[in-house]
């Protein structure tokens, strides 16, 4: 009877993961097989038709990619602007969670209206910056003695040094769109702390910084690191903000952009196929560094 009733359950079990199975297959596993094939093959547009499974694979395009000038630019772009937006998001987010974490009139609202750049459709975001930037009519160049071309000017000078005006803006939008995901973590995190050790803390005199560092840091550390990978991979491959604002000029060429650019503008399917397993094997060797650092960090404290 027992051995049924295992049989059954196995059969059972089989049955309901079976659609979840079918599905990633279908929309997971395919597509990427289908990409590691087309990457390794002389793939443009007009033969695509003449690809097949035993078709003739090479390293070339993992070659012709490599060596393309402006890939290596591309990719230190890419770092720039993963890094520094994955920070200033989880920064952003850690202030307005600190800010909006006590009780006070129209709180509701006004956490609701924190999290209106990251629901908001980013065609319509991304149409508002560029109305606000414009050199032109911007409102933002009203304030300036100067105006300044926020989006094209890939070079800037600013207290007498020389910026990436356009990459720092696109920074500054990546930031914005996506600290409201950092704050709905860090509140969740915040609201269940225990009121004892911050009451504590009150009494023993401690300062909000020494709070803050000793108290509420220790136990959002965490949380922060995960943010921090997830941001990470999440901006990594990031294609629509950087395209609908500056379309990848003005020294904000991403990968992401460029695989585009190679698969549009090139018609060539294998460089893009190529480039987009480059990007996916950097991608995995910052990931492994990501969580082996805050495992241990995790471990340590």
């Amino acid at each position: 009877m027992s051995v049924t009733l295992r049989r059954q359950e196995g059969r059972a079990g089989l049955a309901l993961i079976t659609p979840t199975l079918v599905i990633t297959l279908v929309v997971v596993v395919a597509p990427l097989a289908w990409a590691v094939m087309l990457a390794f093959q002389n793939v443009r547009l007009i033969n695509i038709r003449r690809v097949g499974v035993f078709g003739r694979y090479t390293l070339e395009n993992f070659a012709y990619v490599l060596t393309e000038p402006g890939f290596w630019a591309s990719l230190a772009t890419t770092l720039v602007y993963t890094v520094a937006g994955t920070a200033l998001s989880i920064g952003i987010g850690l202030v307005a969670a600190l800010a909006l974490r006590g009780r006070f009139p129209g709180r509701t609202l006004v956490r609701a209206a924190v999290l209106v750049p990251y629901v908001a459709p980013v065609v319509a975001v991304a149409f508002l910056w560029e109305v606000m930037l414009n050199p032109q009519y911007g409102i933002v160049n009203t304030w300036l003695p100067e105006p300044i071309a926020f989006l094209s000017q890939a070079r800037g000078t600013f207290l007498g040094l020389e910026v990436p005006v356009a990459l720092l803006t696109v920074i500054a939008f990546e930031a914005w769109r996506y600290f409201p995901f950092a704050f709905l973590f860090l509140l969740a995190r915040l609201q269940a702390l225990p009121r004892e050790l911050d009451e504590a803390a009150v009494v023993d005199g401690a300062t909000p910084s020494q709070r803050f560092r000793y108290v509420i840091l220790p136990q959002l550390w965490r949380v922060i690191a995960l943010l921090s990978v997830l941001r990470f991979v999440f901006t990594f491959t990031k294609f629509d903000d950087v395209y609908l604002l500056t379309g990848g000029g003005a020294g904000t060429e991403v990968i992401s952009v460029r695989v585009y650019t190679f698969l549009t503008a090139r018609d060539d399917l294998g460089a893009a196929a190529a480039q987009a397993l480059v990007l996916a094997a950097v991608l995995a060797v910052f990931v492994v560094v990501y969580l082996r650092f805050f495992g241990g960090a995790r471990e340590q404290g």
